[in-house]
């Protein structure tokens, strides 16, 4: 136990979770599914982490502000990366999805990597409406689409399901 009363592997997932994500700064790498545990091996703080994808150029940036987390709040710090079980948007937690969808970003839709292969609604994330189209296959990262809403006449991006 720490003085705050935490275990401190508690206090270690605490730390790796409240990092933001560098590309998306309004979710955590917690909320996003990519920090997958952290755990206390003989005193070092050891973090799980999966990149979204294998070219995702963030992975690096992520790994190293994980580490450092872990580093201010006095651990020990290691990070593995995992690249099996692959990530899925499926891994975005329901917190992560509504962040997502305030700072302007429609989240995924449900329905796992079958939504890869079929059309799907795009919900508008200011207006809600379903009225929505695709202007582009990549947004601002590759892991997003650009959309427009028919309705409120916004352009906004969907986090593609992966």
């Amino acid at each position: 136990m720490n003085l705050s009363g935490e275990s401190d592997a508690g206090a270690a997932w605490a730390a790796a979770a409240a990092v933001p994500d560098p590309e998306v700064p309004c979710v955590s790498v917690a909320e996003l599914g990519i920090l997958r545990w952290v755990r206390l091996e003989e005193g070092v703080a050891v973090a799980g982490v999966t990149p979204t994808y294998s070219g995702c150029p963030a992975t690096l940036a992520i790994e190293f502000a994980v580490e450092a987390a872990l580093r201010e709040a006095g651990f020990e710090a290691r990070i593995e990366r995992l690249l099996s079980p692959a990530w899925t948007t499926d891994w975005i937690t329901e917190e992560g999805r509504e962040k997502l969808k305030a700072y302007g970003i429609a989240p995924p839709v449900n329905g796992g990597k079958a939504t890869l292969f079929v059309s799907v609604s795009v919900a508008c994330p200011r207006c809600d409406s379903l009225e929505t189209e695709r202007l582009s296959e990549f947004g601002s990262t590759a892991c997003k689409a650009q959309y427009r809403c028919i309705s409120c006449r916004e352009p906004f991006d969907y986090f593609k399901c992966i």
